[in-house]
């Protein structure tokens, strides 16, 4: 059943700590629970997926994540997801948020010092949104949350991911995945395209314009084209008017269900082995 087929709707807060009562948060820390943080943005998706799709998709994988950890008997909570950050690429089009990077390190860290201060000793991090001067920032606010409550901090991510964006693999606050899911593809398919359309389909399906669909001609960008989109602003606007970089024409809920299955797998997988390791 996907997820805004449930009686409690596709609430960003479902299976959080925002539905928890304060004497239940206060037992979990005391079991040593972990927390889990996704991190996501406000941001144009093309006309056919929602603003708060780099919100939705972590809240949902992260849902799938704590499942997983349970079943190899860790106890985990959800972190309320944070949704205002960094837009460099897309800052330009409509509905799309635009906040300071030293706004967000700034949130980053009193977010951090207030788990701290309920006794969590352990937070593991994954981000939504692909812009990479975002996740920088979010990389430096995780770190300096780390330091300066003593809590260990982790972003957890794939290699490649945390090649693109800029920050070095043996970084002390990152947890790279031991593996990545394959999304091969001819072109660049980096924004409202074939991939993420496919995993929003099959987490959120009653969030998808689908009727859309058929009439989105994939953007075929190489490696000039995504270049110049990535400078953001006005070049972004230019080079995907219609505000999606791939093919979502060529979507499959059945597609996105295995994706995400398997990045669910591969984010508890490292998650589990970090927290076995430190026992």
């Amino acid at each position: 059943m996907s997820a805004d087929e449930t009686p409690q709707g596709y609430s960003i807060f479902r299976d959080t700590m925002a539905d928890m009562t304060f004497p239940e948060i206060a037992r979990a820390a005391e079991r040593r629970a972990v927390v889990l943080w996704g991190l996501g943005v406000i941001e144009q998706h093309g006309p056919h997926l929602p603003l708060g799709t780099d919100v939705y998709m972590p809240s949902e994988l992260l849902r799938r994540v704590r499942r997983l950890l349970a079943e190899r008997g860790i106890d985990s909570v959800i972190m309320p997801p944070f949704y205002w950050g960094v837009n460099q690429v897309s800052g330009a089009f409509p509905g799309t948020f635009v906040v300071r990077p030293e706004i967000v390190i700034e949130l980053i860290v009193d977010l951090i010092k207030s788990l701290k201060k309920d006794s969590f000793a352990r937070l593991f991090c994954i981000s939504g949104h692909g812009d990479a001067l975002h996740n920088r920032t979010v990389h430096a606010g995780i770190a300096r949350g780390a330091d300066e409550a003593a809590i260990a901090a982790y972003f957890v991510g794939a290699p490649s991911f945390f090649a693109r964006v800029g920050i070095a693999a043996d970084d002390p606050h990152i947890l790279p995945t031991h593996s990545e899911v394959e999304r091969p593809s001819r072109y660049f398919d980096v924004h409202a395209g074939k991939f993420e359309t496919s995993s929003m389909w099959a987490a959120y399906p009653g969030l998808v314009r689908d009727e859309l669909l058929p009439a989105l001609r994939s953007t075929d960008f190489g490696v000039e084209d995504i270049s110049e989109w990535r400078k953001g602003g006005d070049h972004a606007r230019a080079k995907t008017p219609q505000g999606y970089l791939g093919d979502p024409a060529a979507s499959d809920r059945e597609f996105g269900e295995t994706m995400m299955a398997q990045h669910a797998e591969l984010v508890a997988a490292a998650i589990a082995a970090q927290v076995g390791a430190a026992r």
